[in-house]
């Protein structure tokens, strides 16, 4: 929902950076690598019970998954890439709720269960959606240049990375946050559905 507000407050530190990254041999893709591996520690960090340091891991992923994008857009963009990016910030975002249940399974395990469960929703009817988008040659740059079709949605990125750092603020409420959150993400899913019902009957 706010990805696309946030879009020109982000772009210019994270293209200021990536003109100084270009100027080096490292690539976008080994930035995306470099993220997911921070993420993957934080869900490490998260299930030890070192709660504010998987929150500072969390930030360091996003930081490195925007620069990823904005690198790949000034070196030229690969279709590689952008799949690649996408599937580690998928795997990235399910880590995190099994991360909590991993370090309090009797008290996080359903909830964590139910927000897998719902990223499926949101994810499914995502990436769906860019399949058909594609299909049909919808375009949109509302939330900068990508890969492909980016639709949005009441828990797009921004919403779920605030998410992330509630729960690490609160772990003890870890279980409502998460139901709470995971039916959002059903709203999302329900959303996204009623879009393509209009766009592609």
């Amino acid at each position: 929902m706010f990805d696309a507000l946030l879009r020109p407050i982000i772009d210019k530190p994270l293209n200021s950076t990536a003109r100084q990254i270009v100027k080096t041999n490292l690539s976008a893709n080994a930035i995306t690598w470099g993220g997911f591996f921070i993420g993957l520690g934080a869900a490490l960090s998260i299930a030890q019970g070192s709660f504010l340091f998987g929150l500072i891991l969390i930030a360091t992923n996003r930081i490195f998954d925007g620069l990823d994008g904005a690198v790949a857009r000034l070196r030229g963009p690969t279709d590689f890439g952008g799949y690649l990016d996408i599937v580690l910030d998928f795997l990235f975002y399910s880590s995190i709720p099994f991360a909590f249940v991993v370090y309090d399974q009797s008290i996080n395990g359903f909830a964590g269960a139910f927000l897998i469960f719902s990223f499926m929703g949101t994810g499914s009817s995502f990436l769906a959606y860019a399949i058909m988008a594609e299909k049909h040659k919808v375009t949109t740059d509302i939330r900068g240049r990508k890969s492909f079709y980016y639709l949005g949605g009441l828990t797009e990125g921004t919403e779920t990375i605030a998410a992330f750092f509630v729960f690490c603020l609160w772990p003890e409420q870890f279980y409502w946050l998460a139901l709470l959150f995971g039916t959002l993400c059903w709203v999302t899913t329900s959303i996204r559905i009623l879009a393509a019902k209009n766009s592609f009957s």
